[in-house]
């Protein structure tokens, strides 16, 4: 009995037609000549688009030095949440160039997300009707155990708990920048512990039972974490001139004495508030949404989306400028996106010249997230608006993680067209936000399957993306 699509099968008149069809346009071989040098979005590349990126904006934040990288890594949204961070950190330490240590959140991150796996393996594992390995929702989880991508909610979790720290004090190790290797080993040994807590559920283990052989499977995950990323220490001392060379220190001081104190006036996350554009007609604007399982830490802040149009983000972040503050945001960067250049924009690509076909034109913005074309993949920062005579905005600036090698010096021109149908998610300052929004706070969360796109993590990497 076959087990594949009933319908037509390609034919050998089906396949000599295809053939006559490709020579009949001589341009196809000119393409198909180019596209064997070269990459087929390069080859795609619009001159006139080209020519339209002008990196100058009429308003703009006070940004800071240097350029950040995240490697081959997937830590793009605490790269985005740490430059936003600096640029009001800076401003308030006068200081020239300062870099938080990304790879001081990226251990803590690792080691909660390995923690919180654990413990929804057996949440999930105790529910009634039983969930079996093979179930729906327990195969989800084991398919991804644990990553480098995340969340805002994600990155908040962590700085709460445990703080910021300088990058001169817990410097990158090689696996913090090259992250494949030690990731493989850590999803090996989730499943591994997941299959022995499965077992004793099975076997009638008892809740203390299980939390102690949790207790025991985390001593070896922070083991192998440890080995990796190194341990970071407990306090720390921070010698810096500012920008007019003055000589200052912070003595033997916590991580999170640290943001407490030094980083939080200038940067409280708590104020800090999520708008998600989520089209979908059976996700009403003016609601909060929420993904199950979409955390990193076992009690932590849960994930909640503030659904709103997207003309409201655009608002927000507009506004955010306006008041020298950056904005971080999430969206599709694999769409319309050209790396050389520094480019986000709808027209970057003449598909059709290329192909004789458009691309990423007949789907609205709730098709693509429906029909599993587009989810939020990247996290960057907002930094300058240029608007036009009416003060709409027409193109923003943007600072990406993939060093200064990238883009402009490390900068993108995203068109207000690309981000109407690409950015899914900004984080803005409550008191900026309209009393409509913020009154959607009040009302019940709707949680989303785990499965849904809005739980995609932002993890595009400097070296994953195959965009030019």
């Amino acid at each position: 009995m076959s087990t594949g699509p009933a319908g037509a099968s390609i034919t050998s008149e089906a396949l000599e037609k295809f053939k006559k069809d490709f020579d009949s346009d001589p341009k196809n071989q000119l393409a198909q000549n180019l596209v064997a040098k070269t990459c087929p979005h390069e080859a795609a590349l619009s001159r006139k688009a080209v020519e339209r990126t002008i990196h100058v904006y009429n308003r703009k934040v006070e940004e800071t030095k240097p350029v950040t990288n995240q490697k081959s890594t997937g830590r793009c949204w605490l790269f985005a949440c740490l430059n936003a961070m600096r640029i009001a950190f800076n401003k308030s330490k006068t200081l020239e160039d300062f870099e938080f240590s990304q790879g001081y959140l990226f251990f803590w991150d690792k080691v909660e997300r390995c923690n919180y796996f654990l413990n929804a393996v057996v949440e999930v594992a105790k529910r009634e009707p039983r969930e079996t390995p093979d179930g729906r929702l327990m195969s989800f989880l084991l398919n991804n155990p644990t990553c480098d991508g995340g969340q805002w909610d994600m990155v908040v979790n962590l700085v709460e708990k445990y703080g910021v720290m300088p990058k001169k004090c817990f410097p990158e190790t090689y696996s913090s920048e090259n992250s494949l290797r030690m990731n493989r080993l850590l999803k090996s040994k989730l499943r591994e512990y997941a299959y022995a807590l499965n077992k004793m559920i099975d076997d009638g283990a008892t809740d203390a039972e299980l939390k102690s052989t949790i207790e025991s499977q985390m001593t070896v995950i922070f083991r192998i974490i440890g080995i990796c990323l190194g341990i970071p220490p407990d306090t720390f001392t921070w010698q810096y001139y500012d920008k007019s060379k003055k000589y200052n220190d912070v003595r033997e001081i916590t991580p999170l004495e640290f943001y407490t104190q030094h980083v939080k006036p200038a940067f409280d996350m708590s104020s800090k508030i999520c708008l998600v554009s989520d089209p979908r007609p059976h996700n009403p604007y003016g609601k909060l949404y929420s993904v199950e399982f979409l955390g990193n830490v076992v009690g932590g802040k849960k994930t909640v989306y503030n659904n709103q149009p997207i003309e409201a983000l655009m608002r927000a972040t507009a506004e955010s400028i306006n008041r020298n503050e950056s904005v971080w945001f999430g969206c599709d960067v694999t769409k319309n996106f050209a790396t050389k250049p520094g480019l986000a924009d709808t027209k970057a690509h003449d598909f059709e010249l290329l192909y004789g076909t458009t691309l990423n034109e007949v789907l609205s913005k709730a098709d693509r997230l429906i029909y599993g074309e587009s989810e939020m993949t990247h996290a960057m920062v907002i930094t300058g608006v240029q608007t036009d005579d009416e003060g709409n905005p027409v193109k923003w600036r943007v600072e990406n993680s993939w060093g200064d090698d990238r883009h402009e010096k490390g900068y993108l021109m995203m068109t207000s067209d690309w981000f109407k149908e690409y950015v899914f998610e900004v984080v803005v300052d409550k008191t900026i936000v309209p009393t409509d929004v913020m009154e959607a706070f009040g009302e019940d969360v709707k949680t989303l399957p785990a499965w849904d796109p809005m739980g995609a993590l932002a993890s595009s990497s400097s070296t994953s993306s195959s965009e030019n």
